[in-house]
């Protein structure tokens, strides 16, 4: 039976904590209940792989809220809680235990999970995926001054594990079939910057390769390639991307395409079903295009505009502009805007130093900007990206052009 009508989140991450407190402070006064099936309260992820990894910052630092902030707030954090499904006719979510809690609007902010590697003995213990405190806890636990750390691909979460493995002391190797890290994200100009980054650091990076199996008498002692070379690995890191968590919202009858398909004000194909985070495929007005991002920025975001919908249903539309960001050694870089297609890419600073800005442009239109340790240039890059002009890459490469004057005054 239905225990009572209130607001509903499935998934205690960034999305579900930043969305309970949405509904707090935008005077909501009814029930939240907030459902996680990790046992500690909503945390960021990005540290994970950087200072948490490394043991320079703590859970707390990582934490959404303190620990007494869901009690006096009136929110149920229910930590260890796993959903087994959400029954759209009944307006009911049923926990595993049987316990059932009827929604007046619920949110699935049940983010992703990683994917797996398939090759014989990818089961072997020593081999380690990171997406959970947990995870990373495990990894820091393996990670040793000498230790051979083979990292398999050169993601965003492969590339700063092997930077913060190498950062403790570890012997380091990246393995993937791309020839450029980073290179379905950045492209190969930008991907081989980080390319020699990691090279400077002494990682030894085993590009175009590709994976026979893992070795070992129960624990992980070697990566096998194709070509029949071997390298030895106290423990091996999988970092091959990630798939949204989309089970809960199949088995509801949402429309699944990579991703919950949503709306802009990010809610699913049934009413009352909103969602938030790595799962969500959700139409941008900005694109006119469905985006699903992998990104702390999105749950950061949707997270609240998700809330907002539940409360005042379509009045808050998702516009934010896609952002990223990430840290390795001493590279930090932000990138906003989105540029599935692009013909140029062009630079402005010194790559050199690794202090510039990147811009992708198509059709000469400035589709996204990335800043490398270059800090007093964010709103600008915003509102330029945001604008999307047609501008000269002479001017744009130029810096003594500011990047205020190009874009169109509205």
């Amino acid at each position: 039976m239905s225990d009572g009508d209130g607001h509903v989140i499935v998934g205690g991450g960034m999305a579900g904590g930043k969305a309970a407190e949405t509904l707090r402070a935008e005077g909501y006064d009814g029930r939240i209940v907030l459902i996680g099936d990790e046992p500690v309260r909503p945390y960021e992820r990005p540290p994970l792989s950087k200072t948490y990894l490394r043991g320079e910052s703590d859970f707390d630092q990582a934490a959404i809220h303190p620990a007494d902030f869901y009690e006096a707030h009136a929110i149920e954090l229910r930590e260890s809680t796993t959903v087994d499904a959400v029954d759209v006719a009944a307006s009911e979510v049923r926990l595993s235990d049987g316990e059932r809690l009827g929604y007046q609007r619920v949110l699935l902010a049940t983010g992703a999970a990683p994917r797996r590697l398939g090759v014989r003995g990818a089961e072997l213990d020593g081999v380690h995926y990171l997406r959970t405190v947990a995870d990373s806890d495990v990894i820091r636990a393996a990670v040793t001054a000498g230790s051979p750390v083979v990292v398999i691909g050169a993601s965003w979460i492969g590339c700063e594990v092997a930077a913060s493995a190498r950062q403790l002391g570890a012997d380091v190797t990246m393995v993937d079939q791309v020839s450029i890290p980073l290179v379905r994200a950045l492209g190969p100009q930008v991907g081989a910057i980080y390319r020699d980054l990691h090279e400077e650091h002494g990682i030894h990076l085993r590009l175009g390769a590709e994976i026979r199996s893992l070795e070992g008498s129960g624990t992980v002692e070697e990566v096998r390639l194709e070509d029949g070379s071997a390298i030895p690995a106290g423990a091996v890191v999988v970092g091959i991307g990630v798939l949204p968590r989309t089970d809960l919202a199949a088995a509801a009858g949402l429309e699944i395409e990579n991703g919950v398909v949503a709306d802009q004000f990010l809610e699913a194909t049934a009413p009352g079903v909103y969602v938030a985070g790595d799962l969500a495929n959700a139409w941008h007005p900005l694109y006119g295009t469905r985006i699903r991002l992998e990104h702390w920025s999105s749950a950061l975001n949707q997270g609240p505009a998700a809330a907002r919908n539940m409360l005042r249903e379509g009045s808050t539309p998702y516009e934010k502009l896609p952002y990223f960001f990430s840290d390795q050694y001493d590279l930090g870089m932000e990138y906003r805007g989105w540029a599935p297609t692009y013909d140029r890419v062009v630079f402005r600073g010194d790559v050199t130093t690794r202090e510039f800005i990147a811009f992708w442009l198509d059709g000469g239109a400035v589709m996204a900007a990335m800043n490398a340790n270059i800090w007093d240039q964010g709103d600008a890059i915003e509102a330029l990206v945001a604008a999307r002009p047609v501008v000269e890459p002479s001017l744009l490469t130029d810096p003594e052009v500011s990047l205020a004057s190009l874009t169109p005054k509205t």
